[in-house]
């Protein structure tokens, strides 16, 4: 194939890519103009302020904000800071801890919260986006008013009820609908961008400066609508590694970004020449006939939007996992092709009910307002304040460019949060209660993970000199091949002490397996996937390699074991598992609060067999009661 031919290819591979990621990036922030340009002008209309000036300066933050948290920040620097392609917070944290050359707590804490927070806006999200899609039937007919959250309950329901069967049956019309939405609301506000050319001088940053000056308290409670603009903008990095940075900018900036600052500038010039329409702008600019098809659209693009916000979730529950954040959890792949799609059971009930919840509560997008923006202004600035360290650690760009942009970035942002925290009495509250609710349980399990390691080190007997002694006195060995997991490769497994205990045996060949979470998002040659070593009695230790974005599997590591010289066939090994019975403990180092969240987490914690891919037929447990 000759070099213009590869360049054609790379060039249609990358077109697509690009087209795709529409429909998955994007729909977060795709669906922002529904609702962003109505909230940021209430505080302005109930205050009886200058609509015209208040336009022109919200019109100006909107596209600003866009311009610097989205296309400076996500689009252009941070997108420079993936992990072998990885993005996302919890990458982030991987990456600055590398740069490091130490594993920081403050670092981990960061990530921490920027991932519990990720949590909250995946169950705002869902609710905020189908209801401000629906409400666009009030518009058609006020008679249609007390349906709205009926019909939002069930488009989510339904949604969270077919999440175990994966999007790879829908997924190729997620791009086509979202592509229809950006092509249709930038069309509406260019047709409108007519009824009063002055809204071009949104385009001066002045505009948005002197409201922040003149009215500062007012500002800030327009600020707080004006965020609403970029809450899915932290999806371009998360989203990184499905698509590639190329196709995420190219989408961007020819078809995302265009489009809506093509419909907030029409927004803008609509409701100047027409100032009863900021009750609902983005509906109102639409003609009569268009209504309907508009709001089935929209509704459609606010699922696709809550599938991404959902699937990310997965995402990240399946990362905190392979961090050590998260007890295990069911992991089910939901497509044969594409390793990303996942379906985690317990987070998707946890979203659901959430997210109920939140609609029952609110009953109307203005209200739910009050409560979004908390979570993703939390996670935007733990991302930033991570990016500042990434930087300038690695020299990825150059520090005298990047570090001043990311500061003042970092500075905007905080003064979102100061607006976004007025909400808090209001409805800010709830993603605040739940974010503290997940770090706690982080904290919790962390904790109680390093004491129960620290008891079984103590109780432990190292496993090399043990198989020594056995060596010299061995006992009666069985045909077969016999593979125990440990969590440290130091010490001799629970489930090994418990059969010789009881059953007296060994197998013809042992296998010793541990699990090790890299700081890689994937392992992609086999040959790095395991470390074998020879031990006494004949036995062998393994050293099996996951990347945080995977799911372990032991089958598979001991198949990578082969060109060692350790043949094993992982459908005819026994596996031998040790299955702990944890008990409140006067003496342990957690108060008996922790202690009782410790223990319910690691009872709800998925049983090993299904975490690691065990043949659930070849499983011997062999039970134990411990305190921490």
């Amino acid at each position: 194939m000759t070099q213009t031919a590869q360049d054609s290819t790379f060039s249609r591979t990358k077109l697509k890519l690009a087209f795709a990621s529409i429909g998955v990036v994007f729909g977060d922030i795709g669906t922002s103009p529904l609702y962003a340009m109505r909230e940021a002008l209430h505080p302005v209309v109930a205050a009886g302020g200058d609509l015209r000036a208040a336009v022109l300066g919200v019109a100006s933050l909107l596209i600003w904000a866009l311009i610097l948290i989205v296309t400076l920040k996500y689009v252009f620097f941070l997108m420079r800071a993936d992990n072998r392609g990885e993005g996302g917070i919890l990458s982030l944290v991987v990456l600055v801890e590398m740069l490091l050359k130490t594993k920081s707590g403050f670092v981990l804490t960061l990530g921490m919260i920027g991932a519990a927070f990720f949590f909250g806006d995946a169950m705002i999200t869902p609710a905020m986006s189908v209801l401000s899609a629906v409400e666009g039937l009030k518009v058609i007919n006020t008679g249609f008013s007390p349906f709205v959250v009926p019909i939002t309950l069930v488009i989510l329901i339904t949604l969270f009820l077919f999440q175990y069967k994966g999007t790879a049956g829908v997924a190729s019309l997620f791009a086509p609908i979202t592509a229809v939405w950006f092509l249709t609301i930038g069309v509406m506000g260019f047709y409108h961008i007519f009824d009063d050319l002055q809204i071009f001088l949104a385009f001066n940053p002045a505009y948005g400066a002197s409201m922040l000056i003149e009215r500062p308290f007012l500002a800030l409670l327009v600020f707080g609508g004006v965020f609403l603009a970029v809450t899915g903008g932290e999806a371009l990095y998360a989203d990184m590694g499905h698509f590639g940075s190329k196709p995420i900018r190219m989408a961007w900036l020819a078809v995302v970004f265009p489009g809506l600052i093509l419909n907030y500038l029409g927004q803008g010039a609509f409701i100047i020449s027409h100032p009863e329409s900021v009750e609902n702008p983005f509906y109102l600019m639409a003609p009569g006939w268009g209504l309907i098809p508009l709001v089935i659209l929209a509704t459609a693009v606010t699922v696709i939007a809550s599938q991404a916000v959902i699937t990310g979730a997965f995402s990240i529950a399946q990362q905190a996992m392979s961090l050590g954040l998260f007890p295990r959890m069911s992991i089910t792949h939901t497509s044969e092709t594409e390793q990303g799609q996942i379906y985690v059971a317990q987070i998707n009930w946890m979203l659901l009910a959430g997210v109920v919840i939140l609609v029952l509560v609110f009953k109307s997008s203005t209200n739910l307002a009050s409560a979004y923006g908390i979570a993703v202004n939390t996670s935007m600035i733990v991302d930033s304040i991570l990016a500042l360290v990434f930087f300038w650690k690695s020299r990825n760009l150059p520090r005298w460019f990047v570090i001043p942009a990311m500061t003042v970035i970092l500075f905007v942002e905080l003064t979102f949060m100061a607006a976004n925290g007025l909400k808090l009495f209001t409805g800010g509250y709830m993603p605040a209660l739940l974010g503290a609710t997940i770090i706690l349980l982080m904290i919790t399990w962390m904790k109680g993970r390093k004491a129960l390691a620290e008891k079984l080190r103590r109780e432990s007997i190292e496993l090399v000199p043990l198989l020594e002694s056995l060596e010299k006195r061995p006992p009666t060995r069985v045909a077969g091949a016999a593979v125990f997991l440990q969590t440290d490769p130091l010490y001799a497994p629970s489930a090994l002490m418990h059969n010789l205990k009881h059953n007296r045996v060994l197998h013809d060949r042992l296998v010793f397996i541990t699990a090790e979470t890299t700081t890689e998002p994937r392992i992609d040659s086999e040959e790095e996937r395991v470390v074998v070593k020879q031990l006494p009695l004949g036995a062998w230790l393994v050293e099996a390699r996951f990347g945080y974005m995977e799911q372990p599997d032991v089958p598979k590591a001991l198949r990578a074991c082969e060109p060692f010289g350790l043949s094993i066939d992982p459908r005819q090994a026994s596996y031998f598992l040790g299955r702990r019975v944890i008990r409140m403990s006067a003496r342990s180092a957690l108060p008996y609060w922790q202690q009782r969240i410790f223990i319910m987490m690691a009872n709800q914690s998925a049983r090993a067999i299904e975490f690691f891919r065990i043949p659930p037929d070849r499983v011997v447990e062999l039970g134990m009661q411990m305190s921490i």
